[in-house]
């Protein structure tokens, strides 16, 4: 009997077609930047979403926490929500191994973070607390995706309080698609998305994170610390 797995979009294999383009593809060793089929792919994302520069890493987990280590230093707090990936399914590595406080937000039925919470959450500059530093919103997040104009207000909201604005994208073009817009559209108002290559696309593994290029040095230097070069 013939069995379709739907337990997750990760659970795909590679077809033929994607298998043939591994086997022939152009390699190098990517720690000295010299792989060009992996500069290519984090070129063509950060063109295809309007960054300088993306990142190329194993896992959507990784590229994540990456984000977080480039835009948090030790001590520091992102608001996130309370059942978001990476507070909730991503084995604390934000405070594990950043020492970044997590300040989670219950969400909407959407899943968006209800911007007078959020507002509320963000700490005074005051020694008694952790430094809020970035907001991390998902999308699409148990199937729904943010509207457009709920992440155009919750932008304005991070950069009037000096905040980071990340974007745990790991199914944006799902997104993009159910709205009816270029990924770009989406992503365009944060500071950082991570793209999962993994997710319904066959994709053996990896994922993108995009931004500043001075985000994404910073990053690389955490993937290598992270085992991810």
């Amino acid at each position: 009997m013939k069995v379709i797995d739907l337990r997750s979009d990760t659970v795909t294999r590679p077809g033929e077609a994607m298998r043939d383009a591994m086997y022939a593809a152009s390699v190098g060793d990517d720690v000295y930047g010299e792989d060009p089929t992996v500069n290519a792919l984090q070129r063509r994302l950060a063109d295809d979403l309007g960054f300088e520069a993306g990142l190329f890493v194993p896992s959507g987990t990784q590229s994540n926490l990456l984000a977080l280590l480039a835009h948090c230093e030790r001590g520091d707090e992102y608001i996130v929500g309370m059942d978001a990936h990476t507070y909730k399914f991503e084995g604390g590595g934000a405070a594990v191994l950043g020492s970044i406080q997590p300040q989670p937000i219950v969400q909407a039925e959407d899943g968006s973070l209800p911007l007078d919470r959020v507002a509320a959450a963000i700490k005074p500059v005051d020694p008694h607390f952790a430094r809020t530093r970035l907001l991390a919103l998902e999308n699409t997040w148990h199937g729904r995706t943010l509207p457009l104009d709920y992440l155009r207000e919750a932008g304005e909201l991070a950069r009037a309080h000096g905040l980071g604005y990340h974007l745990d994208g790991a199914r944006l073009f799902n997104a993009a698609v159910a709205r009816g817009v270029p990924a770009r559209e989406i992503a365009r108002h944060f500071d950082s998305v991570s793209v999962c290559l993994s997710k319904g696309l066959g994709a053996p593994v990896g994922s993108v994170l995009v931004g500043t290029q001075a985000l994404i040095d910073k990053a690389r230097r955490w993937r290598k610390v992270c085992g991810g070069g």
